[in-house]
């Protein structure tokens, strides 16, 4: 078969989609491979295709048992013989697994990182044709990622023992230019087509907000999507502990996860999410790697991630069916202190010596500054995450809270010479409560203990409402009029910019949302109470909107009669073409988008039956 019918027969996709066939092409040729790929693009079919038409067994180096355990589940589901290698396998199940693939078995074989150079394996691939190496999740080599993994470096002592060198692919989602860079030298590659299509997923709605009771934001947001399933990310355990209880209370059906469960729990409750059996998971970031679930239709963020990278990666697991998703990140200030102290604490790294570790700390802090401006601008959302990667657009998108809340231009010239001298004139002691307690006229004890009743800019912006105020710091912080330092007191220090506005005549003009915009904003999901963000407006009729959820209760029970996810039978994107097409034959079933012959031949009657039952009703 050709990569086409692959794709058709397997797949069940007429076409590739943006850049996946000039990835495939490249691997076949026999050339080393780069495939840079936003979350929800197709990577996995970049060297899934090639390694069905390529002579020899495909490696694929994954860096976590649930992510092999989901993509070999879904190419099983498929038709595709596969198998996965780590330490979730029993002696012997390991052994049986590594004697069906020196038969020949399986053209496709997951394998940890930490497995690659151990005797049994380095023996099985020696006397094995090995055709391609893929390394999956290739941040995780650069110790620039925010996933560095240290096995990931055993990948080029494994490839430099094979007999004959493989064509060696990664992929990865996200990647600034750094990490980039760290992939093609510590894998060593050999003069790679190296691929970015870019980062952008504009199904993907994006909002910040610093609601005064976060809990209630959340809640309310719940209770305007009934019925869709969900990530909530929380910083700390204790954090996931209390929303979890909190939500349940009041009547939500959610599960949590977290490194400091069980594995027995962790892995029931991931189960129970995945399994579409509980719609809301309440977790760390120890959870979603490797979870390849469709049909997230929000992620929420109940605090801020350490960085950008970490962000966009946790966000990205909404949406990936292509379909309309929200991703919402709910900040506090307390949230940089909270971060600080797992940068200043981090054990990751142990293995580095104190002058790289202290680098890579400095780069964490730097990184955690621009997460922070994130939350700050009054730019489009989009807009600042793509840049953060080395991508410009139009600084409109039109899908986030920026973009849809009415600004207006407003000259706080006044209040930031009135925070710019109070830091000069205390010379530089003070962090930015403080400082904006002073300009504001705060009568508290701490302004009297520093004396700071007495500066000269005490009470100046009295009139100003404190949120104001630290608005307006935090524009001078974004534009390089202060800064604030990255150690464990933060301090607001002046910089080279600062006197342009204390002895000049400088103007500082700042986008201010208008104040009947700003319950619009804090609302966190664009106003929308539909049944679910998956229907466009004036997309599906309500009869319409009855099939798919009637096609989605014959997709449970399939699922659990073959014990998968319900996702790995049918997205819902396929689900949501078929209630469009209404497929009445086998030919227009397998022209509905995600449906191939394999999968036509194991439940292809069963929807059209369930379908024309629909319209006999």
């Amino acid at each position: 078969m050709n990569k086409h019918e692959i794709l058709k027969k397997y797949f069940g996709y007429d076409s590739f989609r943006n850049a996946q066939e000039t990835l495939i092409d490249s691997i076949l040729s026999g050339k080393d491979t780069v495939g840079i790929m936003p979350t929800g693009a197709g990577k996995s079919l970049c060297f899934q295709i090639p390694a069905l038409m390529m002579d020899g067994i495909t490696l694929v180096v994954s860096p976590l048992i649930s992510l092999m355990k989901d993509q070999v589940g879904s190419l099983n589901q498929a038709g595709i013989h596969a198998a996965y290698l780590n330490s979730s396998l029993t002696v012997n199940q390991y052994y049986k697994a590594l004697e069906f693939a020196r038969q020949g078995r399986y053209p496709i074989i997951y394998v940890a990182p930490e497995r690659l150079l151990t005797e049994e394996f380095l023996d099985f691939a020696c006397h094995t044709r090995i055709a391609m190496v893929a390394v999956d999740e290739a941040h995780c080599v650069s110790q620039w990622g925010q996933d560095f993994r240290p096995s990931y470096l055993k990948i080029v002592g494994f490839i430099e023992r094979l007999p004959r060198r493989p064509v060696v692919s990664a992929f990865t989602a996200t990647a600034t230019k750094e990490v980039r860079d760290d992939i093609l030298d510590i894998l060593q590659l050999r003069d790679p087509l190296v691929m970015t299509t870019g980062f952008d997923r504009g199904n993907l709605y994006f909002g910040v907000m610093t609601p005064k009771d976060r809990y209630a934001a959340v809640k309310n947001y719940l209770e305007c999507h009934p019925g869709n399933s969900g990530i909530i990310y929380c910083l700390t355990r204790k954090i996931v502990e209390e929303v979890c209880d909190r939500l349940r209370q009041d009547g939500f059906l959610v599960t949590r996860y977290h490194a400091g469960l069980s594995d027995q729990e962790r892995k029931r409750n991931q189960d129970d999410f995945i399994y579409d059996r509980i719609p809301i998971i309440v977790c760390s970031n120890a959870f979603g790697m490797g979870i390849d679930k469709s049909n997230v239709r929000f992620v929420l963020h109940y605090g801020m991630p350490k960085n950008i990278e970490s962000y966009y990666q946790e966000a990205g697991r909404a949406g990936r069916d292509g379909e309309p998703a929200e991703c919402i990140l709910y900040y506090s200030g307390r949230d940089v202190i909270t971060n600080q102290l797992f940068i200043d604490n981090n054990q990751d790294n142990n293995e580095l010596d104190a002058v790289t570790k202290a680098i890579v700390k400095e780069r964490d802090r730097e990184r955690l500054k621009k997460m922070t401006f994130y939350c700050f601008t009054n730019e489009c959302l989009r807009d600042y995450i793509l840049k953060y990667f080395g991508e410009y657009g139009s600084n409109y998108c039109g899908n986030c809270s920026n973009c849809m809340t009415q600004f207006e231009q407003t000259d706080v010239t006044e209040i930031a010479r009135a925070l710019i001298g109070c830091v000069k004139s205390s010379r530089q002691r003070y962090g930015t409560t403080v400082i904006i307690d002073t300009i504001h006229g705060a009568n508290t004890a701490k302004i009297k203990n520093y004396r700071m009743n007495e500066n000269p800019y005490y009470a100046v912006s009295s009139k100003v409402p404190t949120y104001r105020i630290r608005q307006v710091l935090n524009h001078l912080q974004l534009e390089e009029y202060l800064f604030i330092t990255n150690d464990e007191y933060a301090v607001v220090k002046l910089t080279e910019k600062s006197e342009e506005i204390l002895e000049n005549d400088g103007q500082i003009i700042m986008k201010l949302a208008k104040e009947s915009d700003r319950p619009i904003k804090e609302s966190g999901s664009k106003g929308r109470k539909s049944k679910s963000s998956l229907f466009k407006e004036g997309e599906f009729t309500e009869k319409e909107e009855a099939l798919f959820e009637k096609l989605r209760t014959l997709r449970t029970e399939i699922a659990r009669e073959e014990k998968v996810p319900p996702y790995i039978v049918f997205s819902d994107k396929t689900l949501t073409h078929m209630c469009i097409v209404k497929p009445k034959t086998k030919r227009e079933m397998l022209a509905v988008s995600g449906v191939g012959e394999f999968k036509f031949e194991k439940y292809g009657e069963r929807f059209l039956n369930g379908i024309a039952a629909w319209e006999d009703g």
